[in-house]
């Protein structure tokens, strides 16, 4: 018999309402059940694509004797950290306090007012490899909750405590502090100390793609031309594209490497990682990104679009019980797929072994050098890719996370021009009609997840408000559509009203949204953008496109909480320092102006090569937009103004004119002041 997850519309909650465990959602009812019934609420948070949080429910949730005891002792409230990020982050904070690290499924009992007490990760059904078995943690606890309720009362407390402290945020600095050029190059020096020089990327294993990091070394090289962020950004993305982490058939990339050489992925993928890739490896600039781009994005549009337009969260890593099962070869496997000459030919392209590089024998695919034969890689991989189509595939967490999305607009709207690819420019309209439509409210708040045409319940917090509007806003610069702008402009007016701190920095969390233990505020990286700097990021774009001194001094000032941070860790700041980069270029503006056709799309092309410009294209200036207001055509031809603060240089109409006019980026020369460059 179903339990109450039968009407959730998260998909990973969907997957337990078959549980003989009486499973609540996250909400005050479980918490009053929990009071009258004198017991405490066990709260197991996790998501969709999660490998470790299925097995734990096969083991445990599934299990009616497990389940049994539950249903007794405990109130169980399953969340899906992808639906509820606030809650996940907030007892994701106390599991790191109280064991040293952290991860999914996340276990954590609490009391009748939240307060956690006791916290872990993954619990297996039987006591092995050091860890107790679940059963014994449940009563365990059972017994700490009934014969010691002053010692739960005291961990409670405590931990409380240390939640709700200022100094439990990794804030530093304040609003005198600031993110200039000597913090950037300050950041780029200890990226490059912290380095991988033999494999790429950045520490050991696990290893995850550095996106945001790798956009921030992007924009810093081209501003100041350093050797250095170059090489980490070409040693990094060429290993990952190579690496068995990149689907060499059907492109797109897994969260992340379980070995510090990129063999071996965790095989889930996740839209925020294959967007934000998405747009560093088009802006990359080489052949091999190029391609890597232009692959990822059709695996976007072909695995992840939704019939209502949207872009879904996740594929699982698994398939048929097993993990990779989908995505790894035997060489037997090859040849029975290709036959024996070109099956040979494919184990040695794509380091296809005997032993294997995986598990059971099977091997990642990967493709450490580019082969003589292209046009045989392409035939094999088309072969290969149709007998895949065959095999039983991963599931699909198909909700539509508003954030995500938001982070797919901005990349597809880039890689759409940069690669030449209207269909892409159209899939990110698309995704942006379906969160305007669906997902904002009428005061500029947003809800955070959709479903089959149904929104969700769930308010969206900071992330989602920064990547949306960022998102808006890219679409008015490919559109020169003023209402995307206008819709940029609602969200981040209404951010700035109920997320903002007293120092400049934000709340993760609406001031007016569900009050929890405390209300979490991070303004670090983690596999995917802090809601600070996504909404940083949003800012400036906002800044440029609308010349509103505002939108730039709460950039300022929001960075400035975490310039300490910045020096100290920049591979957990790497979006803001791409915000701060753009804002230590100019930020530079490009209006294109004039009639469509392959002289305006190079224009194009050229200013959205370079990193982190903001770029608006239309057919005239008087659209509504006001970096476009008073600029035109030049003698009936598209011409490009290249601006700082809505003050542009003399129009220029070709692409060595561009070109020499956004080389060095920083080296432009200031603004001139007259009619020809007047506001």
């Amino acid at each position: 018999m179903p339990n109450r997850l039968a009407s959730a519309t998260s998909p990973y909650l969907l997957q337990h309402a078959d549980n003989p465990v009486d499973w609540w959602e996250w909400g005050e009812d479980a918490f009053a059940a929990a009071r009258e019934r004198g017991v405490p609420v066990l709260l197991s948070v996790g998501y969709s694509a999660c490998h470790w949080c299925h097995v734990m429910a096969h083991e445990s949730f599934e299990d009616d004797a497990t389940a049994a005891y539950l249903n007794e002792h405990y109130v169980s409230v399953k969340v899906d950290r992808e639906e509820r990020p606030d809650v996940d982050a907030i007892y994701m904070q106390a599991t790191t306090a109280m064991t040293g690290h952290g991860g999914w499924p996340m276990t954590v009992v609490l009391d009748h007012d939240g307060n956690p007490f006791f916290a872990g990760t993954y619990f297996p059904d039987r006591a092995r490899g050091g860890m107790p078995a679940f059963r014994q943690v449940l009563e365990a606890v059972h017994e700490a909750w009934t014969a010691r309720p002053d010692d739960v009362r005291r961990v409670a407390a405590d931990l409380r405590d240390h939640l709700q402290r200022p100094g439990s945020v990794a804030v530093s600095g304040g609003t005198s502090a600031v993110i200039d050029t000597a913090v950037l190059d300050a950041a780029v020096t200890r990226l490059w100390t912290e380095r991988d020089e033999l494999h790429g990327g950045f520490g050991g294993a696990p290893k995850f793609p550095p996106s945001m990091v790798l956009e921030a070394l992007l924009r810093h090289g081209w501003r100041t031309g350093s050797p250095q962020a170059r090489a980490l950004v070409d040693a990094t993305c060429e290993a990952m594209a190579r690496g068995g982490m990149y689907d060499q058939l059907g492109g797109g990339f897994a969260r992340y490497a379980v070995d510090r050489t990129w063999v071996v992925p965790h095989f889930e993928k996740m839209l925020y990682d294959n967007a934000l890739l998405l747009g560093v490896y088009a802006r990359w600039g080489t052949p091999l990104g190029r391609r890597v781009a232009a692959e990822t994005a059709d695996f976007l549009v072909r695995e992840l679009g939704t019939a209502e337009g949207g872009l879904a969260a996740a594929l699982d890593a698994d398939s048929e019980g097993e993990e990779g099962r989908f995505y790894v070869w035997t060489p037997a496997q090859l040849t029975a797929a290709l036959g024996d000459d070109d099956g040979s030919w494919a184990a040695d392209m794509f380091e296809v072994t005997a032993s294997g590089t995986f598990e059971h024998g099977a091997s990642t695919l990967q493709l450490l050098t580019e082969p003589a034969d292209s046009e045989r890689l392409a035939d094999v991989r088309e072969r290969l890719l149709a007998a895949r189509a065959g095999r039983v595939r991963p599931a699909r967490d198909d909700k539509v996370v508003a954030a995500w999305n938001g982070l797919a607009i901005v990349a597809l709207v880039d890689a759409g021009r940069l690669l030449g690819r209207e269909d892409l420019v159209d899939t990110a309209v698309r995704a942006g009609t379906l969160l305007a439509e669906l997902h904002l409210r009428e005061d500029g708040s947003l809800l955070r997840v959709s479903r089959d045409g149904l929104a969700g319940r769930h308010r969206g917090v900071l992330e989602d408000h920064g990547c949306v509007a960022h998102g808006f806003a890219a679409l008015a610069g490919a559109t020169g559509d003023v209402a995307w702008l206008d819709r940029a402009r609602l969200v981040l007016d209404h951010a700035l009203e109920k997320f903002r701190a007293e120092d400049g920095g934000f709340y993760d969390t609406s001031a007016d949204a569900e009050a929890l233990v405390s209300r979490p505020r991070d303004p670090s990286d983690g596999a995917s953008p802090s809601g600070l700097s996504a909404l940083v990021n949003a800012l400036v774009v906002a800044a440029a496109l609308t010349g509103e001194g505002r939108y730039r001094e709460a950039a300022e000032e929001a960075l400035g909480t975490v310039a300490a941070l910045a020096v100290q860790a920049p591979r957990f700041t790497g979006w803001s320092l791409a915000a701060a980069e753009a804002m230590a270029a100019g930020p530079l503006e490009v209006a294109v102006v004039g009639p469509a056709g392959p002289a305006r799309d190079e224009l194009e092309k050229i200013a959205r090569g370079a990193p982190g410009v903001t770029v608006v294209v239309a057919e005239t200036g008087d659209g509504g937009i006001p970096l476009l207001q008073a600029r035109g055509p030049v003698g009936g031809d598209p011409a490009a103004y290249v601006c700082r603060e809505m003050v542009c240089e003399r129009p220029v109409t070709t692409a060595t004119e561009l070109t020499a006019l956004l080389a060095g980026g920083a080296g432009l020369s200031p603004p001139r002041a007259g009619p020809a460059a007047g506001r």
